[in-house]
């Protein structure tokens, strides 16, 4: 994608009178997490994963208890309890859900035994036996992290977000509250993209969890600078970046217009700049970033990331953004 924007920069066709960046959620490619379905998936998967090795003659005498059927069960109970909506049900399924994390605990405990004896024998250059074992080392880790989140919950306590696991494959996938009606929680990553007039996306980050919008604007804007050799005329941004130490770094950088609605109430001075001509025009342009992230999640993949953790939610998400670029910058070269 650099290679491209550079190749484009030196042709003439990279716009950079305005540029407007915003941020979205990239979700991961998991289904809703709840503490009991990762426990009993967990569980089952360690089951699963063990049954293999000891197949393959690796530690074959260490004793380990099928904890599937119970667990299940217990996954069956609780939506058959959810199903009656009342106070009694939701204690009760508190209750079961203590019962998994008791099995949970249970399993690590025979699991962790299991890797120590074959970890001990295991001499052989084999990757594939030497592969189960590291998946079953994953595993156990995520188990406990999962169980600690749960004793959590059910002591009254929420498990803090910028740590909290909602997968058991994608370790940097975080709950992210964004405000949407329709999907107030989401799980994944956040996303920030930076796009001039030809929509032709200059500068694209994806972090992991939540941070803050304001911070990142200038950073992106100084790779920008970097990458095409010169500087934007005009910056826009939603309120979330309303900061005066945003729009002070934007000036260092010389930038000659920012326009970014702040905060809170504007002073008299503060409503004469936002009164501006050019920066209620910039304002309204702002607005179509939302159809340009609109885009990239219904066409170029931004709608769910397929490949696990922040590295390959990242190279997702760049091969979502050379399609877009390579299709504007074809349609302007042409």
């Amino acid at each position: 994608n650099a290679e491209l924007l550079a190749s484009a920069s030196e042709a003439g066709v990279v716009d950079l009178s305005w540029l407007r960046s915003d941020t979205t959620v990239v979700p991961a490619d998991i289904k809703y997490p709840t503490d009991s379905g990762l426990l009993t998936k967990g569980v089952s998967q360690i089951a699963r994963l063990i049954a293999r090795i000891k197949a393959a003659s690796i530690a074959p005498r260490s004793a380990f208890d099928d904890p599937t059927p119970s667990a299940r069960q217990a996954a069956h109970r609780i939506g058959f309890k959810l199903r009656r909506r009342s106070d009694d049900a939701k204690a009760e399924v508190l209750a079961i859900t203590g019962e998994l994390a008791d099995l949970a605990e249970t399993t690590l405990e025979q699991a962790r035994r299991v890797l120590a004896n074959a970890n001990r024998v295991v001499d052989r250059p084999v990757r594939r036996l030497r592969r189960m074992l590291a998946d079953l080392h994953h595993l156990i880790e995520a188990v406990g992290q999962l169980v600690a989140q749960t004793r959590l919950r059910l002591a009254g306590e929420t498990p803090p977000a910028k740590t909290r696991r909602v997968s058991l494959h994608d370790d940097d996938a975080r709950p992210i509250r964004k405000g949407s009606l329709a999907t107030p929680t989401q799980f994944g990553y956040t996303g920030q993209v930076t796009d001039n007039r030809d929509g032709i996306i200059l500068d694209y980050e994806i972090e992991p969890g939540m941070p803050p919008d304001a911070p990142r604007l200038a950073p992106a804007v100084e790779r920008i600078i970097t990458a095409i050799g010169r500087v934007p005329d005009a910056v826009t941004a939603d309120r979330g970046y309303g900061q005066a130490s945003v729009d002070a770094e934007l000036e260092a950088l010389g930038v000659k217009t920012v326009a970014i609605l702040r905060k809170g109430q504007p002073g008299a001075a503060r409503r004469s700049v936002e009164a501006g001509d050019d920066f209620v025009e910039l304002i309204k342009w702002r607005t179509g970033a939302e159809g340009r992230i609109a885009a990239l999640k219904r066409q170029h993949g931004w709608g769910r990331a397929r490949i696990r953790n922040l590295e390959g939610a990242r190279v997702w998400c760049g091969w979502g953004i050379l399609s877009l670029n390579a299709i504007k910058i074809a349609a302007i070269c042409s």
